[in-house]
């Protein structure tokens, strides 16, 4: 059985990230290993020392994968160390890199026999964007191919903070029956291992399906 999944809205590894207690409980694990692939172009150290900082405080630690390139994503070590954690987290950065580093790699493929074997998987903004698919392309709004562990939904991320004409144009865009997940930043919209959604977080959730407010049930199980 697929592990818990959080899809969250950005801002991640601060305080009002309150679900990271219950991720961590749900993995049986104290130790977190944080792909900072998104932000291979921007401090991706930095980031690491974020999650350290903020993990240390619930009692965690970190491990940082250095998969910032698609040489890293194809070495069998790095594979491994997917394969074996029991908390995977994805962070922000750009989800199109992401994409690309990972698309049909070894550690991607670790990743989904790790998740589909029960560790938890979390992806915050471009991290949980790319795990889509279709996916928004953050460039315009508009749609491009995601990796697809879940299908027929696409994420927006920040949409506390994202633009309101690209958010719009994005669900204007979306084919009939998509469902289309809005996440504020400090929020997760969470998918358990029984298929069905919740939201935690500082902020709220908001799914669209052509163009109307409707609810988590509207979510792929």
């Amino acid at each position: 059985m697929s592990g818990p999944l959080a899809l969250v809205g950005g801002g991640e590894w601060r305080e009002g990230c309150a679900f990271d207690g219950g991720l961590l409980s749900a993995a049986g694990t104290s130790e977190v290993l944080v792909l900072p692939t998104a932000a291979a172009y921007e401090h991706p150290y930095r980031a690491v020392e974020t999650a350290d900082a903020y993990f240390q405080g619930l009692g965690a630690s970190v491990r940082a994968l250095m998969v910032l390139h698609r040489r890293e994503a194809e070495e069998a070590a790095n594979a491994r160390a997917v394969r074996e954690s029991r908390f995977i987290y994805m962070g922000g950065g750009s989800p199109l890199h992401l994409r690309s580093v990972l698309k049909d790699s070894a550690v991607w493929e670790a990743l989904v026999a790790a998740w589909n074997d029960g560790a938890v998987l979390a992806g915050s903004s471009a991290g949980a964007m790319v795990l889509c698919d279709p996916m928004v392309d953050p460039r315009g709004g508009a749609f491009t191919v995601g990796l697809g562990l879940l299908a027929q939904m696409a994420l927006i991320p920040h949409h506390d903070t994202w633009s309101r004409e690209k958010a719009r144009r994005t669900i204007d865009l979306a084919p009939p029956g998509l469902p289309i997940v809005a996440v504020d930043e400090q929020t997760a919209v969470i998918r358990h291992p029984d298929g069905s959604w919740a939201t935690e977080g500082a902020g709220k959730v908001v799914v669209f399906v052509d163009g109307q407010e409707v609810g988590l049930g509207a979510l792929p199980r």
